[in-house]
Formats: C-alpha cells, structure tokens, sequence
C-alpha cells in the first residue's frame, strides 16, 4: 500500500506538469534535452516568481506574504521565455505632468 504523502505529491507535480505543458511547451519546439531543460528551468523560474496564482491571492509562491501590495499608477507587461508569456508588474505612481505650467522667476 503507497504512503499516504505520495498521493498529493503526484498531484502537484502533475499539476505543474500540465500546467508548463500548456502554458509553454506546446508552443515551443523542443530540439534537445539541453534545450529541454534550459526550458523547463526559465519555466519554473516565471512560475515561482512571477506567475499569479489563484489559490494565493493572484500572488507568486515566493512573493513575501507580509508585504501588502499598493494599488500603483502603471502597470508594466515583460515579455518572458521568448515572448510566449507575460508578466504584469507595477511600478511606483509618478507625480503628475503639467506641460502647460511654467517655473515662476520670481522667487
């Protein structure tokens, strides 16, 4: 009879396993095992750092869960694993842009 940690620890791995086959490899053609795992590599690094996930919070696994993110002025899209996926990040407000107002000399 299998232990009974084995059953979740399969779940996740064939989680993550469909999951990197949908999201990536499917759309990628893989010519080696080098290049297979230089793939599989840069894939786990997204979806650890820099993938949302649902069941935390729209978070990534290492994001710090004390740190409560503030709503910022801009979002910026990169593009990762050779422009098949996306990554959101924020960045910090700007203050406003007058083009209209001029420096006062008089000072």
């Amino acid at each position: 009879m299998a232990e009974t940690n084995e059953l979740p620890l399969n779940a996740f791995a064939e989680r993550w396993i469909r999951t990197a086959h949908a999201e990536y490899t499917n759309r990628l053609l893989i010519t080696g095992e080098r290049h297979l795992r230089t793939v599989l590599n840069l894939y786990a690094e997204h979806y650890n750092t820099g993938r949302a996930h649902r069941s935390l919070g729209l978070r990534a696994p290492d994001d710090d869960p004390n740190v409560i993110p503030l709503p910022a002025a801009a979002v910026r899209r990169r593009q990762v694993l050779g422009e098949l996926l996306n990554e959101y990040h924020t960045m910090s407000p700007r203050p406003p842009h007058y083009p209209h107002e001029r420096p006062s000399s008089a000072a």
